[in-house]
């Protein structure tokens, strides 16, 4: 099955939420162990996709079926501007492909660079597609 990755313009995130959410929820729970989950909820990432602070992305096959999502946040530095994928959630859908289309459509949006959080088998997942770790985070609430 091959997957097309497509950015959801801002004028209808209305009308996908539904069909991604389910997606989006599980990648956020993961973010648990890291203490991220206390950053942001399921319904504060709507707010941020629906504002158009983050940018939503659907993996969708040949009949429009979306099989995941992935929400990108783009933060400016003065030598790059980052793409950071805040979540992504799906079965199946990181590939060679995916990855390829995922940098095509941060590379659309100005990015000239691309990052992750990911622990444990992400930090493996995403090392078969080229990412490399460079740096823990570290936090403690105050």
């Amino acid at each position: 099955m091959g997957l097309t990755v497509r950015p959801v313009d801002v004028n209808y995130v209305a009308q996908t939420w539904p069909l991604v959410k389910s997606f989006l929820e599980p990648a956020l729970h993961s973010l648990e162990s890291s203490g991220d989950d206390e950053c942001y909820n399921i319904d504060q990432v709507q707010s941020f996709i629906s504002s158009g602070s983050w940018l939503l992305l659907v993996f969708i096959d040949e009949s429009g079926i979306i099989h995941g999502a992935a929400t990108i946040s783009f933060i400016n530095y003065p030598k790059q501007r980052v793409a950071f994928i805040t979540l992504l959630g799906g079965r199946l859908v990181v590939n060679t492909n995916t990855i390829d289309q995922i940098k095509d459509v941060c590379r659309m949006y100005g990015a000239t660079y691309l990052q992750a959080y990911a622990t444990g088998a992400k930090v493996r997942l995403w090392g078969k597609y080229g990412m490399k770790p460079n740096a823990t985070v570290m936090s403690m609430q105050l």
